[in-house]
């Protein structure tokens, strides 16, 4: 059935490109419009009624959020991101959600009164595609209804976890229970009540000669006896209240076996099977962050009580090519973020990895530039609480450095590369022996060419 929403000169739809709006079916066309009404009327204007309720409780999550979920919920505007293809989703595919997402961030907490925030989004994902049936009915189904928040439990302080075989909290797997022991980083914060469990990875089988399976991923509940949070880990010197990033110790915490995900040893099917779509639901929002810096600067240009030398800030040249540049930039990470999304639904999760590592890399380095310019623009102020530019700056730092530093994303992709190497090296010798045919037809000396002979 068509859509009745016009979608030609509809500001839902302004910056999505020809491509994309001819693969949207008529229910992306209604969620999208939800969305982009739902983020203009609902979340913009009580931005500062959310910051108000936080200073007065830093570790509750704000009631308006708790007001604006049920709204959500009762709109069909929860979990958006789960793909079409798993049976718990709404029906969207990723290239779909991207559109929706880039709208949810242009506020940092829209998201999350959709549940289509990180980590649960990820988290929700992979209790959708490596649960059991008991499982779903313990962990998947509350986090979908937004009963409970989780977290996701990878990074560790006293290893490279960037390589991630080097994990090394203890799993020791005994009879029916499994025992823990160790420290783990970034998990959101235990000082919100809301936050239940911990997908947690770790160690299971260290003498294993493979290390792709030496590591199992299981469920903590955030109550089990023996895990203790140290502390909040601040993020660019902010708190990240209410959710917040927690530093763990775990001292011999048991957990039934019936916690295990999956399998034993199969922690890094998991990871991966969660990371990418992680990685590209950051960079979705991220999108979001950058059109609503590029508007703010937009706004500085013409606002009529800051006129530098008689002139209103948009009127010097030098500040209309930056508008011009910024545009640019926005309009250049939606179609790598695009590609990346629309790869994952043609060709899988798997197939799509070069794709989601470029956007990883390349669309966090471009926002920071883009609000960066922005802050530029108005001056002083720009580095105040004035304007939501610092938090969006300091966010897009963060996510340049979650799920992975960027030298870990090119490593894989250069890695990738590489393999390609010697298929061109054989194409280039076949120019030569081609080329130095031609050279006897014509009476030429052959000379160098690509730098074989």
């Amino acid at each position: 059935m068509a859509s009745n929403i016009k979608v030609e000169n509809n500001p839902a739809f302004s910056r999505i490109p020809p491509w994309v709006k001819a693969k949207l079916r008529p229910i992306a066309i209604e969620k999208i419009q939800q969305v982009y009404d739902w983020v203009e009327t609902e979340c913009i204007p009580a931005e500062r009624i959310y910051k108000a309720q936080l200073q007065a409780d830093r570790w509750k999550t704000p009631a308006i959020i708790h007001e604006l979920r049920k709204k959500a919920k009762a709109q069909g505007l929860f979990n958006l991101f789960l793909p079409n293809h798993f049976e718990e989703s709404p029906g969207l595919t990723n290239l779909e959600y991207s559109c929706c997402a880039e709208i949810m961030g242009r506020v940092y907490w829209a998201a999350q009164t959709m549940n289509c925030h990180a980590p649960e989004t990820g988290n929700i994902e992979l209790l959708a595609k490596y649960c059991t049936p008991e499982q779903k009915k313990r962990w998947l189904y509350p986090l979908m209804n937004g009963d409970m928040s989780s977290a996701y439990s990878m990074t560790e302080p006293d290893v490279a976890s960037s390589d991630a075989t080097n994990i090394g909290i203890k799993m020791k797997i005994i009879d029916k229970e499994v025992i823990i022991d160790g420290r783990k980083l970034y998990g959101n914060c235990q000082y919100n009540d809301e936050m239940q469990l911990f997908i947690l990875m770790g160690c299971s089988d260290p003498n294993n000669p493979n290390s792709w399976n030496r590591h199992t991923m299981l469920v903590v509940p955030t109550g089990t006896p023996g895990l203790r949070q140290v502390r909040n880990l601040t993020i660019m010197g902010y708190d990240w209240a209410p959710e917040g990033h927690g530093e763990y110790i775990y001292e011999k915490v048991r957990v039934p076996i019936e916690n295990i995900i999956l399998g034993p040893g199969r922690a890094f099917e998991i990871a991966q099977g969660r990371l990418g779509p992680g990685r590209i639901h950051h960079c979705m929002r991220l999108i979001g962050q950058a059109e609503r810096a590029f508007e703010l600067a937009l706004v500085r240009c013409v606002e009529p009580r800051k006129k530098p030398r008689g002139k209103l800030i948009g009127e010097f040249d030098s500040n209309i090519e930056r508008i011009a540049d910024m545009r640019m930039t926005i309009d250049g990470m939606r179609l790598i973020v695009l590609n990346a999304a629309d790869t994952m639904d043609l060709q899988g999760n798997k197939a799509g990895r070069y794709a989601i590592a470029q956007s990883k890399i390349m669309v966090p380095n471009a926002l920071l530039k883009v609000i960066d310019e922005a802050m530029q623009m108005y001056g002083e102020q720009g580095l105040t609480q004035h304007t939501p530019l610092p938090e969006l700056w300091t966010y897009a730092r963060f996510v340049r450095v979650a799920d992975g530093p960027d030298s870990a994303h090119r490593h894989q992709v250069g890695r990738d590369q590489m393999k390609t190497a010697a298929g061109f090296r054989k194409r280039a010798e076949e120019y030569t022996r081609r080329y130095q045919e031609l050279c006897k037809k014509w009476g030429l000396e052959p000379e160098e060419f690509w730098g074989i002979v």
